[in-house]
């Protein structure tokens, strides 16, 4: 063998040392990313309600146009960047070859989703920007690969949907759970191993610039066995048939042969004006509780405070209104906010027990009933609060929302709303 070609153990060595520099590269860029879009989405929202407070009536203009015009930009220039971001990802981990040409998991999606959701977040759009930041930390990790000549595998596209669950929310433990129950459908032992270092590097990143923080505060919720005997079932029961009926709605809006839906679906413009006109109006009559992620009512609540009665069911309306529209935009916080809500009305049957625990029931009860990943919800809920005391009744309630969800909505959202993905 001639001395200037490399033995085909040191090419191996070069692949190995490539792939670990991507895949760290990949971590750090995608946790910045997320701390900057966190930043943004903030102040985004800030300036949406400090309009609305200027002038109230502001929202009935601004919001159905906003809604109208950023629909109308995804279809025409990045139909991959609309709604989640969470299924786009799920579809091009199932064809990672697809993707060299494809904007499932491309750097102008990314960009595209990050702007759009900022967008939505300035006209009061009920949205999250944990499952954009799924789409974009996967665009990013598959990006910097390409840059450094690395295979694009699978295993890339999930760790790096995982890491952006994990940089979005403080919680690497729910970003693994997350990315075996929902991103990968066939976990291996490799893909487990690129998770978990995903996941560790861009939490170290977030950690490093933003601090050791939890993400709703640490809290403190043990009830006593009796009244949690009580308590988890009314709340997977309720969360179930509410996040359930929100999955079908979804599911049914995009891919239901209804003739009236299908009416419906061909004037997707319009469709997202009413639905800006209906976010606009719940907004104004709960006095602004249901626009934007809803985080600070739902931080209150879980501390044992109080919000109005109608904060859960506005919640809702405006999360359904805003995915049904079609917008860029995620429906993880928004979800957590609606279960907060329901768990408030829960708790008003229990006036004995702690409110601020049977809130976190309901939390977790709604937002298993949506996304039907009984593992993430409670573990995402254990990470976002730091209370270890409460995982017994999480399960439970979990257990029970997943099956009351399942008979509600027998096909999980996120697999759904991904097939459209992969034509």
């Amino acid at each position: 063998m001639p001395r200037h070609l490399p033995s085909p153990l040191k090419r191996r060595h070069i692949t190995v040392a490539q792939r670990r520099v991507a895949a760290l590269a990949g971590a750090v860029l995608l946790g910045l990313a997320a701390i900057v879009f966190a930043r943004f989405g903030e102040i985004a929202q800030n300036l949406f309600l400090k309009l609305a407070t200027a002038f109230p009536l502001a929202p009935f203009l601004l919001t159905p146009a906003m809604f109208a015009g950023v629909v109308w930009m995804t279809r025409r220039w990045w139909p991959a960047a609309r709604g989640s971001g969470i299924p786009q990802v799920m579809a091009a981990s199932h064809d990672p070859e697809g993707q060299k040409k494809g904007d499932l998991v491309s750097l102008r999606t990314a960009l595209a989703k990050f702007a759009c959701t900022l967008a939505m977040l300035l006209s009061g759009g009920s949205v999250g920007r944990e499952g954009p930041t799924v789409q974009i930390s996967a665009a990013l990790m598959v990006a910097v690969h390409r840059w450094l000549r690395v295979p694009v595998s699978a295993g890339i596209i999930i760790a790096g949907g995982a890491a952006g669950v994990a940089a979005a929310f403080n919680t690497p433990l729910a970003g693994v759970a997350f990315a075996i129950e929902e991103l990968a459908s066939a976990f291996e032992q490799k893909v487990a191993v690129l998770v978990m270092a995903a996941v560790m590097i861009s939490g170290l990143v977030s950690l490093g610039l933003t601090g050791d923080y939890v993400y709703f505060g640490a809290m403190s919720g043990a009830m006593p066995i009796g009244t949690m005997l009580m308590v988890a079932p009314i709340a997977g029961i309720l969360g179930g048939l509410a996040g359930g009926g929100f999955s079908r709605s979804l599911i049914a809006m995009g891919q239901s042969q209804n003739s009236v839906l299908v009416r419906v679906r061909a004037r997707p413009i319009l469709l997202a004006a009413v639905c800006g006109l209906v976010v606009a109006a719940t907004g104004w009559l709960s006095h602004g509780l249901s626009w934007g992620t809803g985080y600070e009512t739902t931080r209150h609540l879980l501390m044992g405070q109080q919000a109005p009665v109608t904060f859960g069911p506005a919640k809702f309306i405006a999360t359904l209104a805003t995915a049904l529209s079609g917008a860029p935009g995620g429906i993880f916080a928004p979800s957590l906010s609606v279960g907060a809500g329901l768990g408030q009305l829960i708790a008003m049957l229990f006036p004995g027990g702690s409110a601020g625990a049977i809130v976190l029931l309901g939390m977790v009860g709604y937002f298993t009933g949506v996304v039907r990943a009984p593992m993430t919800s409670v573990i995402i809920m254990m990470e976002m609060t730091a209370d270890r005391t409460m995982i017994l009744p999480l399960f439970a309630t979990a257990l029970i929302a997943d099956a009351v969800s399942g008979s509600v909505c027998r096909e999980k959202l996120y697999h759904a709303l991904s097939r459209p993905f992969m034509a």
